[in-house]
């Protein structure tokens, strides 16, 4: 087990410094959150290294050394994904997947074990592991895998086609159409309209916009969402031939909803 005096102070001089191991250094793109990731593991230096390899990767990584911590930290909290040690003091690894999959948590789980025997790994898939890495592995594969993992969930959570009524948005060639026929947006509208149209039937605040698409907070002195949505809403209406889709809740925001 880890001292937890000792994770405060390595994991503030971790922070401040910025040092790391000489892993490949990665940010991410400015338009994607930051992702929460949990790591259970009780060797103070693997999890030192693990906490290294994920911050400089652009990962927002959160550190327990015990089965039972780990636990009850993914059953309370809100990760992305989390990296589970197969062999822990108190409650296992396979203990704590079996755990958190009969309740309905289906948060990406990517499992390090020094076990690695065939049986082993297909133990831990079968348990509720979404991938198995043995020790020792390089930290790049780790977080690279986690990448991949979070991806899959990315794709599954955020189809990229998006559909309400007669609009429909393709994220990934960043197209769009109205009743059938294109309607040419720039890449802050798509953003604008991808955030929308995720949240149809549902109000939506200038803060929200304001720190969800532009990634700033935001600031009453400025018009530059009306301005936005005032373009983007003649944009999508064709130009006033079709009818309106973006609609004003006045004291409240935005609401994008179909004709219905």
């Amino acid at each position: 087990m880890i001292p937890a005096e000792a994770m405060r102070t390595q994991n503030a001089a971790w922070h401040c410094t910025g040092h790391s191991l000489p892993h490949t250094a990665h940010k991410p793109h400015p338009n994607q959150p930051i992702k929460r990731i949990l790591v259970v593991e009780d060797d103070e230096l693997t999890a030192l290294e693990i906490l290294a390899a994920l911050r400089d990767h652009g990962f927002a990584p959160e550190l327990v050394s015990t089965g039972q911590e780990g636990l009850n930290r993914i059953l309370t909290g809100d990760f992305h994904g989390v990296v589970l040690d197969r062999l822990l003091p108190g409650i296992d690894g396979l203990s704590i997947l079996s755990t958190i999959r009969n309740v309905g948590i289906d948060t990406p789980v990517l499992l390090l074990s020094a076990l690695d025997t065939v049986d082993e790994r297909v133990r831990g898939l079968r348990a509720g592991g979404d991938d198995y890495l043995t020790k020792p592995f390089s930290f790049d594969e780790l977080t690279v895998r986690l990448d991949v993992l979070l991806r899959r969930r990315f794709e599954v959570d955020h189809p990229s086609l998006l559909r309400v009524d007669d609009l429909v948005l393709d994220t990934l060639q960043g197209s769009v159409l109205r009743g059938g026929a294109a309607v040419e947006l720039k890449p802050r509208e798509l953003a604008l309209l991808e955030f929308l149209m995720r949240h149809a039937d549902q109000i939506v605040t200038r803060t929200l916009l304001f720190e969800s698409v532009w990634n700033y907070h935001h600031n009453a002195q400025t018009n530059v969402i009306d301005v936005h949505i005032g373009q983007l809403r003649k944009k999508i209406t064709l130009n006033g031939l079709l009818p309106p889709m973006i609609h004003t809740v006045h004291g409240s925001g935005y609401v994008l909803r179909g004709q219905h």
